[in-house]
């Protein structure tokens, strides 16, 4: 049964995203967002990130209504695409545009940033302000041993500190992407490094590698800094990464006290800077990303919990536009 809504009035919520019919519909976190807010009465708009505009410092955008049948063929219905001002039209705006956060993604969350009236979740200064690899750094001391550097001799130098073997990333990457376990013996390390750094000219993380990452990878959902849900996300035989798409198994995942010291030390800082809705990742209580741009894991969570994580995220943002 869809929950009762809290607001006083039907909102329209706009969601600037990939195109829906790209989502994938058994596991999308934006998807049960959008039909939870369908099913309470609001209206749930899709809008492309290239569609936004400023004019004469109102921001606008070609948005369309979108009416979610999950148990049909054809599980998206587009309306008819008007041009919204987002300002008078537009209640709440939802920043869920997958990375890379390349020149598109910052100029659309910058133009969002203009919005006066609209409420922009998360807060799009902190969206681009806070890298969601280097942000876990303001809090070093909770994580594994990391460096971030384009030098391949600083890189390698970092790995024999940590016994010949570490993990590089991206700084702009999602899913797993870009992502490598490497040990010193590869005949491929020089190579893998080249093209990560782009041969010295771009920098990536470097982590100590987690032999626990075996037992998994928490997800931890937060919504205004407290937990709403975890799911341990465990990677397949033969694979260093977890994220479910690359065939990691989604597993119950209690928080623990490691968990629990690291949200009370990160919750307060994301609240306060206005990331509404955030996923952390831990592996072996230490805590390796902060994800701030589109973090997932709400179906998972209700899959294995028997749960429905979206009921409290719609029920707080109607909450956030009565408080207004």
């Amino acid at each position: 049964m869809p929950a009762a809504s809290t607001s006083s009035r039907p909102l329209t919520l706009a969601f600037v995203m990939d195109p829906v019919e790209a989502e994938p519909m058994a596991g999308s976190t934006t998807i049960v967002m959008m039909r939870e807010a369908q099913d309470r009465g609001h209206t749930v708009l899709y809008v492309d990130p290239v569609d936004l505009e400023v004019d004469a410092g109102r921001v606008r955008a070609i948005a369309i209504p979108i009416e979610l049948d999950l148990e049909s063929d054809s599980p998206v219905r587009r309306g008819v695409s008007r041009v919204y001002d987002f300002d008078s039209e537009i209640d709440v705006a939802f920043q869920r545009k997958d990375p890379p956060v390349d020149r598109d993604f910052i100029v659309a969350t910058q133009i969002l940033d203009v919005c006066r009236e609209t409420i922009v979740l998360n807060r799009p200064a902190a969206v681009i302000a806070f890298n969601e690899k280097l942000l876990a750094t303001q809090f070093a001391d909770l994580m594994p041993a990391t460096r971030v550097s384009r030098r391949i001799s600083e890189l390698m130098g970092f790995m024999a500190e940590q016994g010949g073997q570490m993990v590089v990333k991206p700084l702009d990457g999602k899913g797993g992407e870009g992502i490598f376990h490497l040990v010193e013996d590869d005949r491929n390390l020089n190579s893998i490094l080249e093209q990560s750094t782009e041969f010295g000219t771009r920098a990536i993380m470097a982590q100590q590698y987690l032999p626990a990452i075996r037992e998994g990878d928490k997800r931890i959902l937060l919504l205004e800094g407290e937990p709403i849900g975890a799911v341990l996300r465990v990677p397949g035989d033969g694979e260093t990464r977890a994220n479910l798409h690359v065939g990691g198994a989604a597993v119950k995942a209690p928080l623990d006290d490691a968990d629990r010291e690291i949200i009370s030390r990160v919750g307060p800082f994301l609240k306060d800077r206005g990331l509404f809705f955030v996923g952390i990742d831990v592996i072996g209580g230490k805590l390796t990303e902060i994800n701030v741009t589109s973090p997932t894991g709400i179906q998972e969570i209700n899959e294995l919990e028997q749960t429905h994580l979206e009921k409290i995220f719609i029920d707080r943002v109607e909450q956030l536009v009565e408080a207004r």
